[in-house]
């Protein structure tokens, strides 16, 4: 499935994207472990036992590459030229193992490229939910994405 091109985008455009995907003890540790993230609360399950969370937490940064991969499809995938920022980004809700989260996409600003007439800006508000209804992230993304007439 295609990502959308500049000119198929409007500002307030949402899309509630499937699959959603639940985290594994697997995710968490291999993510962990090539990242070189050696948090104890990612890997110790005495050390996350006795912090206030009781239990493993899963590596943010898991979390904000799944919002991303989970939101491409629909998207970015085939139109993008180059992801150009990461703002706002917030995790207000621990995601934990076992969680299953779904991500949501608005377009929140838009705006023609004044150096590449083919191209365009399009700001992305992406949001994770886990099954409990609780924002486990959310983030802008900020995109150059092709025309589709150019």
């Amino acid at each position: 499935m295609p990502g959308r091109f500049f000119d198929e985008w409007n500002v307030g455009d949402r899309i509630v994207h499937q699959p959603s995907r639940t985290v594994t003890e697997t995710d968490n540790l291999m993510f962990s472990a090539m990242t070189h993230n050696m948090q104890p609360l990612h890997l110790d399950a005495e050390t996350a036992k006795a912090s206030e969370f009781g239990q493993i937490l899963v590596n943010s940064t898991f979390t904000f590459s799944l919002a991303v991969g989970l939101s491409i499809a629909d998207t970015t995938v085939g139109t993008l030229v180059a992801n150009l920022g990461f703002d706002k980004v917030v995790t207000p809700k621990p995601t934990f193992i076992g969680d299953t989260l779904t991500c949501s996409s608005e377009v929140v600003e838009m705006r023609e490229s004044k150096s590449r007439p083919t191209q365009g800006i399009v700001v992305f508000k992406h949001e994770l939910t886990n099954q409990r209804g609780e924002t486990a992230l959310s983030m802008l993304r900020t995109v150059l994405l092709k025309k589709k007439d150019a």
